[in-house]
């Protein structure tokens, strides 16, 4: 578990989801981020135990790719993004209200 958290680390991490699926993951000791599309499994895994100061187990990632929707006639495009699921050791938890 690395210690000191490196700048590109504060990158990855783009910001926790708040919902209510994502808060019932929690108490199976679960947490979930949405990250830098080219963000790797072993990026998040070091940037989560370095920022939190946690011990990860797994980690589970999802790409969202972007909905086309439509307002007043007009097509436009949401942007996609990238979450990831990060499972903790056991008696580990995160804050996510605290903030890093």
């Amino acid at each position: 578990m690395s210690t000191n958290p490196q700048p590109w680390m504060y990158d990855i991490i783009r910001a926790p989801v708040v919902t209510e699926k994502s808060t019932m993951q929690s108490q199976f000791g679960k947490v979930i981020f949405k990250v830098r599309q080219d963000a790797t499994k072993p990026q998040v895994k070091q940037a989560v135990e370095a920022l939190f100061n946690v011990k990860v187990t797994g980690v589970n990632s999802v790409s969202i790719p972007g909905k086309t929707k439509r307002f007043r006639g007009q097509v436009g495009q949401r942007s996609g993004y990238k979450k990831v699921i990060v499972t903790l050791a056991d008696g580990a938890s995160i804050d996510i209200a605290a903030g890093v």
